[in-house]
């Protein structure tokens, strides 16, 4: 868990659903911090423990993945020459990038659509990574509320336009009452406790096509911070807080898990 946030994603305007896409410096494409031993130590322990949870592949996916591996060895070779590269070359190649960096790594493919070929996640926010491979960006996206008829063509005709050239980030969040990396199950059920039992869960997501096979790739860098230790550090976060979850549609707080959390940290706040 973060002691201090790095990113906030908050929105003044309250809950959208926006692709929230900015441009990317490929020099800042992955994050290394002060957790990076433990978080590498925590994927290693979850690769021997429960190898199918974290990792699924499809043989469309192996190129890419290779290409991956090699992305991964030469960024960490210029931006970070301080760590190790050397892997074990028996792995899937997807395994192997994911065992020298914090985030979790997927590689999407076109064919007749772009899916989801090969992926290992060991840090979820609660979605199932088997019932996501092989399957289209809309499949991936289906129980997002209000996906379709907003984000759906957006999101594809983006990604048919990405190019090796460009890359882009951009930012998710949620609140869970685990401070947990690792969250697979597939259950949004509203963050028991109060405040002191929540955390802020924000995703730094990354988007880039790889230069020969042409494969996208979505990383997924998680941090977890004390809810109660940001109300303490930024006056705003509880009003942005509430607003957020509030000025989502009731559709969407049910999926997030938010249905009356809002209520409860309000009757909170006026008993104290």
């Amino acid at each position: 868990m973060d002691p201090t946030p790095r990113y906030v994603p908050l929105d003044a305007r309250g809950w959208r659903l926006a692709m929230g896409l900015r441009p990317l410096d490929l020099r800042n494409w992955l994050e290394l911090d002060e957790h990076y031993e433990r978080d590498l130590a925590e994927k290693s322990g979850l690769l021997d423990r429960c190898f199918d949870v974290v990792v699924a592949t499809e043989p469309e996916g192996d190129a890419g993945s290779r290409e991956l591996l090699r992305e991964v060895q030469d960024f960490l070779r210029r931006v970070h020459p301080e760590v190790a590269t050397r892997v074990d070359e028996n792995e899937h190649p997807i395994v192997a990038a994911s065992r020298l960096v914090q985030e979790d790594l997927c590689v999407l493919v076109k064919d007749d659509e772009w899916r989801l070929r090969a992926a290992c996640v060991c840090f979820p926010s609660r979605w199932d990574l088997a019932q996501k491979i092989g399957t289209t960006l809309d499949a991936i996206h289906g129980p997002v509320p209000h996906y379709d008829e907003v984000l759906a063509r957006p999101t594809n005709g983006f990604f048919d336009r990405l190019g090796p050239e460009r890359a882009f980030w951009r930012l998710n969040w949620t609140l869970l009452d685990s401070a947990a990396l690792h969250q697979p199950s597939a259950a949004r059920v509203a963050p028991s406790g109060q405040l002191a039992d929540w955390f802020f869960r924000v995703e730094r997501q990354t988007l880039r096509q790889l230069p020969s096979t042409k494969a996208i790739v979505f990383t997924i860098r998680t941090y977890v911070t004390s809810a109660a230790t940001l109300a303490r550090s930024d006056g705003d976060f509880v009003p942005a807080l509430l607003y957020a979850m509030e000025s989502a549609s009731p559709a969407t707080q049910a999926y997030k898990g938010w249905t009356g959390v809002a209520a409860r940290l309000r009757d909170a706040l006026v008993a104290k």
